[in-house]
């Protein structure tokens, strides 16, 4: 690698000057990322470098991230995840299943869960790509991890009905932020993910036109996919989308998760309760069709979610963390255990 003198600059990189198509600020935070995570210079030769502080360093390199400028990459396998895929694969006839490590039981697994999803929906995308996503905090993170192309033909298809409140975490918003990466198409159900009766979801499927949204989501090529659980902290109920009331009577019925707002139990069947019915949203048995069904999802609230969720959907991929994957093993061969006894 090429050394400079500290306090130097660049002579092939005048901080100085303003390159066409970025203005100097941009340039700088980049430079300065570049020679952190590339260069692997220490902040305060950066600092030196630049001839500013270490304090405007670390701000230049948080700035980068919070814009997604960088992406990092671990080609390498953690031999405990790999165990753990076998396991998962074997007890839920998985084809893939990716298991992400994670620093500790205690720590935010969707992180780490999205950044692996990520990576794998940029191996997968390819033209003329026919791709269902559902919605979820999950999904949503995926999006700085997934490396953009231009892709022609490539069409994404929202597989439920946008919630009205301007927020990241809703089924329109990972749609067309999708689509756009692979400069593709993005389709949306223009309709709230919950209506207000049976009736309401009959008229706007036969005559709003819904029906015809929901024949183009008919032959999928893939289905991106995330559960929610039936805490307070799902993301279902933390956007308003359920009432206290609604939320009891749901786990009083059974619920132990919900995909695509379709609450389910233990067992992966649906339950039997009035909101299923009144749900903006693609047919689940219409998703069990497409050929790659993506699952992303973990949490220690969720281990009972996600073993039903291996019935209802049958996924070919599953995304998890390692301790999420750990426990639905322990739980699943427990149960096996007890139902031989």
């Amino acid at each position: 690698m090429r050394q400079r003198k500290r306090g130097s600059k660049d002579p092939e990189m005048p901080f100085g000057e303003n390159v066409r198509g970025s203005s100097q600020a941009d340039r700088v935070r980049i430079r300065t990322a570049w020679m952190y995570y590339v260069e692997q210079l220490t902040q305060s030769e950066i600092a030196a470098i630049l001839n500013v502080g270490r304090v405007t360093v670390v701000r230049l390199l948080a700035d980068a991230r919070a814009r997604n400028e960088i992406k990092i990459t671990i080609n390498a396998k953690v031999a405990d995840t790999t165990e753990l895929e076998r396991g998962l694969e074997e007890l839920f006839d998985i084809q893939k299943a990716i298991v992400a490590p994670l620093s500790g039981p205690q720590a935010d697994p969707v992180p780490v869960i999205s950044a692996a999803a990520g990576d794998y929906i940029s191996q997968i995308a390819t033209s003329n790509m026919r791709v269902g996503v559902g919605w979820g905090r999950t999904l949503y993170n995926t999006l700085p991890f997934i490396k953009g192309q231009s892709l022609t033909g490539f069409r994404v298809y929202s597989l439920l009905g946008g919630i009205i409140q301007a927020r990241r975490f809703n089924p329109a918003e990972f749609a067309w932020q999708l689509a756009e990466l692979f400069q593709g198409e993005g389709f949306l159900v223009p309709a709230p993910a919950i209506v207000d009766s049976v009736e309401t979801k009959r008229t706007l499927i036969e005559r709003c036109g819904l029906n015809t949204i929901f024949e183009m989501a008919e032959d999928l090529d893939a289905v991106l996919l995330s559960v929610g659980g039936t805490t307070s902290t799902a993301t279902s109920y933390q956007v308003g989308y359920l009432t206290d009331a609604q939320h009891d009577s749901l786990v009083a019925a059974g619920a132990i998760g919900d995909l695509l707002f379709h609450f389910f139990d233990e067992r992966g069947n649906l339950i039997d309760h009035e909101i299923n019915d009144r749900v903006m949203s693609v047919g689940l048995d219409r998703l069990r069709r497409a050929p790659i069904r993506l699952l992303a999802s973990g949490g220690p609230e969720k281990v009972g979610a996600l073993i039903g969720a291996m019935k209802l959907v049958n996924p070919t991929v599953f995304i998890t963390d390692e301790v999420t994957a750990a426990s639905m093993i322990e739980k699943t061969r427990l149960n096996g255990s007890r139902k031989k006894a």
